[in-house]
């Protein structure tokens, strides 16, 4: 049965407990059409766990997965044939040319046409390439070929795990546009696993942050890195200057950098109210500077300084 939904993918209340441990506690999200969405934690944080639970590898202890309406554990079939996903490094032949491997895994997905796969490769941009074997394939082209091989069933979810593994900047750069172009020109919504925290910010509308299993935060990452920045004062006397912004609610993280400027984190709509406040207590503000802080600065604050992966 399927569940109106406006989402390609909701997830409810999962969880997933191995033996005594609790790997995955209670996450929720969503995803909508066409949106690439970027889920980021820490080693051991649940992330593959999370992933493997998505495309039906092993059942969650509880919750649920609706994808396009369906609900994984019910309808596995319907479900699951709206999915595309590449979990580690995509499965190749490297003995075989990249076309004799879209025509191998074709096989094994009903009512797939020989039109289908020339769309795929022109979708990845393998045409001039996609005769050759893929031994002599870089490792950019490997992973366009592995995402053809995924979009073979014209999924409406696609799920990568950490695309951009062992990739130079250059294959990055590529991978970053192709993706961009599958969400915006064939409405597919992407989600990835990555640690990639630049990589990211510069190519997810939203992310989910997750730490020892419980999901920390879900935003657009306009709203993550505008929410709070790095605000630089200039001020004299430093030290009454300091008890005053310890004193305001909103403003975090009080630092001396020396005996004229400190360093805060606040809202930065909260900036001219605060240098009211200095001018009437009697403090010289000579400069305020402003840092917007990036994907990674929050992240680490977020996750106490553990390192994503």
């Amino acid at each position: 049965m399927k569940h109106q939904d406006d989402f390609v993918l909701s997830v409810e209340g999962l969880s997933k407990t191995i033996g005594k441990r609790e790997i995955v506690h209670d996450i929720t999200f969503q995803v909508k059409a066409g949106e690439i969405f970027g889920f980021l934690g820490p080693n051991g944080a649940g992330k593959t766990t999370t992933i493997r639970m998505l495309v039906g590898l092993i059942r969650p202890t509880k919750g649920k997965i609706i994808i396009d309406g369906y609900d994984l554990q019910q309808d596995f079939l319907q479900a699951i044939r709206h999915v595309g996903c590449i979990v580690e490094n995509p499965e190749l032949y490297p003995y075989l040319t990249g076309r004799e491997n879209l025509e191998h895994f074709a096989r094994m997905v009903k009512g797939i046409s020989q039109e289908r796969i020339d769309e795929v490769i022109e979708l990845v941009e393998l045409k001039e390439r996609i005769d050759d074997t893929v031994k002599t394939y870089s490792l950019g082209m490997r992973q366009r070929l592995g995402i053809a091989q995924a979009l073979l069933g014209k999924p409406k979810l696609l799920i990568l795990d950490e695309p951009t593994n062992g990739l130079d900047p250059a294959g990055i750069r590529e991978l970053r546009t192709f993706i961009r172009q599958l969400a915006t020109q064939e409405g597919i919504s992407v989600f990835i696993s990555s640690h990639i925290l630049h990589e990211v910010q510069l190519l997810c509308d939203r992310v989910a942050i997750i730490h020892q299993g419980k999901i920390l935060q879900t935003n657009s990452v306009t709203q993550l890195v505008d929410q709070e920045r790095k605000v630089e004062w200039i001020i004299h006397p430093v030290e009454k200057g300091v008890q005053i912004l310890k004193q305001i609610s909103y403003v975090s993280q009080v630092e001396i950098i020396d005996q004229a400027r400190i360093l805060t984190h606040m809202p930065p709509e909260k900036i001219a109210e605060v240098n009211h406040q200095m001018i009437d207590k009697n403090i010289d503000v000579t400069g305020i500077k402003q840092y917007k802080q990036t994907l990674e600065d929050i992240f680490l604050k977020m996750t106490e300084g553990n390192q994503v992966g």
